[in-house]
């Protein structure tokens, strides 16, 4: 067994890696860019060597400065995580030169697989589904709109070396060809060094099914059953489960067994994931499609951890130091059910946005790394920031996983929704509320997934989760209890109420606009006249409210405001105004003040680079017409005019690094 490794990786993966190296008695050792120099990972790991500037393209992609790590270390293996050099021949082959192993597939899988073009030639050769498309090399962009034309819209671009949902556009007429082509090519480019692009037909109400796989250098290789990623935004995966609940014993068995022929046929090893696509529309659900496969551990392997009780990271570096694997596919079982959310860097509320910033709060449902695949009492938390900590443009923007288990699917997800609402993120935009409102949503809770439906279920974007009279009341009764503990504190100290003696008793509480009368009693609380049982500790200052209501828990997100309180809970953020009712009559005379129209503006919705700027001044556009094209963590976004009219001037030049709310243009 190995006595030191490296991870040649950072955040949450180099940490995940750390955690399992730690407890194999495995010494290991970081590597860190300037963004870097502080993250926990780096904090965690027994050595740490600096290896350049923040952009990965200067310091996590360049492999002569990773090996130059092992040897000034001693590392006598490589573990990469996923992302950056994870599925690289050249690096593998790189570090066999220098007798350093790789924790991860053969060379020979890793090209065979890695290449999307290519795999899919191969699968196709070995017998295996594939989905209708064009996998030779598309010259430009005129090739690729007689291609989609000759395949039939909706068609996927995508490009050849991509992976976590960059570098793919779909496109339903020859218009979003002949926009999104060269722009898939350039994501290609900036995230992979390779701008090849491929086109496929786009499978209607597909689902998302991947199989885990698990193989050793003696030619065992094992399927760890199926993993659910349909629920998708951009591409990229934001909720994962296992097992899926549309996949069938029969249809396990069928997709583990031909995924396991396709490892062997490239002599695979190590832990690996087969994507396949599988049509919603076939009531059997034996029509599955390979799509790719990935030669490394998966953002998502938690999930499949939690269902098996098999440490995947052990196993591959087990793997990697040429043990046989202790299990046989009969040893593989499903217990329970696992789901995992991702906790990103974007905001909902603004068409997530990218978010970057400071995390000035940051407070877990339980702590990170604690625990075995599942977590503590069922609740798993794999992250790679601390509070104080910052999330750059440099990288993706994900935070954190959160990972439930439970016996049943439905328990998963409760799980779920009590955990998001005892995470505390403050300092950037994040999509907490977001995933709490898809465990809520009846379409999940059924199990009806598509990778279409985040865009089905909120067309109009997403403004939180639907809220009740039941949990509005509750909040009323917190809200009038934490008012009249404010209250008490002004009473206590000296000439904060003058001469009142008490803090008032009797408050109006309005939520959302709705007003309730709340009265705090010695031993109860009534809201508009009637009784709420609930039992809750609040001190002055507090950010997190726990209460208990009719036996049960209530954990609520609290921020001071003028008036009241934002109060945020099961993915709803509540605006809260609380007044006694002796002063609240008197808001009827305040004047409300209304917003400036910034519509003529075009505003950079997040910090990113001004790629593209698609018109000039005096140019007239019309609603919905292109104008600028901006990039935040690796991937592009483009800007769209609002409403017709002409550009009256331009603030700013390609190549410019744009501030969020950065004026680019002014119509007129």
């Amino acid at each position: 067994m190995f006595k030191k490794i490296l991870i040649a990786n950072r955040g949450e993966i180099a940490c995940r890696v750390i955690k399992t190296a730690r407890r194999m008695g495995i010494a290991t050792v970081a590597v860190y860019s300037d963004a870097d120099a502080r993250a926990p990972f780096v904090q965690m790991a027994d050595e740490a060597v600096h290896i350049g500037p923040s952009p990965a393209s200067e310091s996590y992609l360049i492999a002569d400065k990773i090996i130059a790590a092992c040897k000034q270390t001693g590392a006598e293996a490589v573990h990469p995580g996923y992302g950056f050099l994870s599925e690289r021949t050249s690096f593998a082959e790189a570090l066999a030169k220098e007798n350093i192993a790789f924790i991860g597939p053969p060379v020979n899988a890793i090209a065979a697989m890695g290449d999307k073009i290519e795999s899919k030639k191969l699968a196709k050769e070995a017998g295996v589904n594939v989905v209708p498309g064009f996998v030779g090399e598309i010259r430009d962009t005129e090739h690729a709109v007689e291609i989609s034309n000759e395949i039939g819209y909706p068609v996927m671009m995508k490009a050849s070396a991509g992976g976590g949902g960059k570098g793919m556009r779909l496109a339903y007429d020859e218009k979003d060809v002949r926009e999104g082509f060269e722009a898939t090519k350039r994501e290609g480019l900036n995230s992979f060094g390779d701008d090849r692009v491929f086109i496929e037909k786009f499978i209607l109400n597909p689902r998302h099914i991947e199989i885990q796989i698990l193989g050793d250098q003696h030619g065992n290789v094992l399927y760890l059953n199926e993993r659910e990623c349909s629920i998708q935004r951009r591409h990229q995966k934001v909720v994962e489960e296992a097992p899926s609940p549309f996949v069938t014993e029969k249809m396990r068995k069928a997709m583990g067994e031909q995924c396991v022929a396709l490892s062997k046929a490239v002599g695979y090893y190590s832990a690996g994931t087969v994507e396949l696509i599988v049509s919603g529309a076939d009531p059997t659900g034996e029509s599955f499609y390979f799509l790719e496969m990935n030669t490394r551990l998966q953002v998502e392997h938690p999930v499949t951890e939690a269902i098996t009780g098999i440490d995947l990271v052990e196993q591959m570096i087990r793997v990697a130091a040429g043990e046989k694997l202790e299990m046989t596919q009969d040893d593989i079982k499903i217990d329970g059910w696992a789901i995992e959310n991702r906790v990103y860097a974007e905001d909902p509320y603004r068409g997530f946005l990218p978010s970057t910033g400071r995390l000035v709060r940051y407070r877990t449902p339980v702590p990170a790394w604690e625990g075995d695949e599942r977590g503590v009492d069922g609740v798993r938390v794999d992250a790679g920031v601390e509070e104080g900590g910052e999330v750059s443009i440099f990288y993706d923007p994900m935070i954190a996983k959160l990972v439930t288990w439970g016996k049943t699917r439905d328990e998963a997800a409760d799980l779920q929704i009590a955990a998001l609402d005892r995470f505390e993120l403050e300092g950037l935009g994040h999509n907490i509320d977001f995933v709490s409102a898809i465990m809520q949503h009846p379409r999940f809770r059924s199990g009806e997934l598509t990778t279409g439906f985040i865009a089905e279920e909120y067309p109009e974007g997403f403004h939180g989760a639907p809220t009740d009279a039941t949990i509005t009341r509750a909040l009323a009764a917190i809200a009038g209890f934490m008012a009249s503990a404010e209250a008490d504190r002004a009473r206590r100290t000296d000439g904060q109420l003058g001469d009142r003696l008490e803090p008032p008793a009797k408050w109006q509480v309005t939520i959302d606009g709705t007003a309730y009368k709340v009265k705090i009693g010695e031993k109860h609380i009534k809201v508009e006249g009637d009784r709420i049982d609930i039992a809750l500790e609040y001190t002055p200052g507090d950010r997190l409210v726990v209460a208990e209501i009719d036996e049960t828990e209530l954990a609520v997100k609290v921020a001071k405001t003028r008036t009241g309180w934002k109060m945020t809970t099961r993915g709803h953020i509540h605006d809260v105004r609380v007044l006694p009712w002796h002063i609240a009559p008197l808001t009827a005379h305040m004047i409300e003040k209304i917003p400036p129209d910034l519509s003529k503006f075009l505003i950079c919705p997040m910090p990113g680079l001004l790629v593209t700027l698609h018109v000039g001044e005096g140019d007239k556009v019309e609603a919905g017409q292109p104008l600028a094209t901006v990039e935040a963590m690796k991937m592009e976004n483009i800007l769209r005019a609002e409403k017709s009219g002409t550009v009256k001037t331009v603030n700013a030049a390609q190549g410019d690094s744009l501030a969020v709310d950065a004026v680019i243009l002014e119509m007129e």
